[in-house]
């Protein structure tokens, strides 16, 4: 939960602090969704440049638009070694490079509705016989400069990981998950793989 609290302070976190002792009284039967309409796009369908140029990545996760550090500093790693093995860049780093182009990637966490507190709270009040779903939706925009201070090129997908507890059954259009942290990264990857692949396409993109 540790993990979860860090990758999506959201409706989830409120839902899951008040459902941590009603999910213990239930044999821990929160079960965790992701949403199975974005599917991971393998590099191998990306439109490569002729010549790609190096290029500074700047990620930043939100939670309703505001920086969230800890989520940040959480998946940067995976999202740097992600972009950096696209290969649609010649060099990617934090750093800027002289007659390098500029990326810019925010995962925003934003809630899909906003009575989550209520409807944990009737979950617990019947000892999970009410059984409830709850949803965080994810937009995922990536904002690309070539060099030279060409115009901004941005591409933007949406994403979702759903909480069930209690006994409400699977989401129609999700896909089982071990857990949060597992949800969270995967989640990351598919959304990312997205907005590159929109990036590879776009004619401007190409020298």
């Amino acid at each position: 939960m540790f993990v979860f609290n860090l990758a999506a302070r959201s409706t989830h976190r409120r839902l899951v602090a008040l459902l941590l002792v009603v999910v213990s009284m239930l044999g821990g039967c929160a079960n965790v969704y992701l949403d199975n309409g974005v599917r991971e796009v393998p590099v191998s369908e990306y439109r490569r440049p002729a010549d790609p140029h190096p290029t500074q990545v700047m990620f930043e996760f939100q939670t309703r638009g505001v920086s969230n550090a800890s989520a940040t500093a959480l998946l940067r790693s995976q999202v740097i070694e992600q972009i950096s093995g696209s290969g649609l860049f010649a060099q990617v780093s934090d750093q800027y490079k002289p007659g390098g182009a500029m990326l810019s990637l925010t995962i925003n966490n934003i809630p899909l509705s906003d009575d989550a507190f209520l409807k944990g709270f009737v979950t617990g009040l019947t000892f999970g016989l009410a059984g409830n779903q709850v949803g965080d939706g994810y937009v995922c925009t990536i904002k690309y400069t070539g060099p030279g201070g060409a115009a901004p090129l941005t591409k933007s997908t949406r994403h979702a990981i759903y909480t069930t507890v209690g006994a409400a059954g699977a989401p129609s259009n999700g896909t089982k998950v071990p857990d949060i942290p597992t949800a969270v990264t995967t989640m990351a990857r598919q959304a990312i793989s997205n907005v590159l692949l929109d990036l590879s396409m776009d004619p401007m993109f190409q020298p």
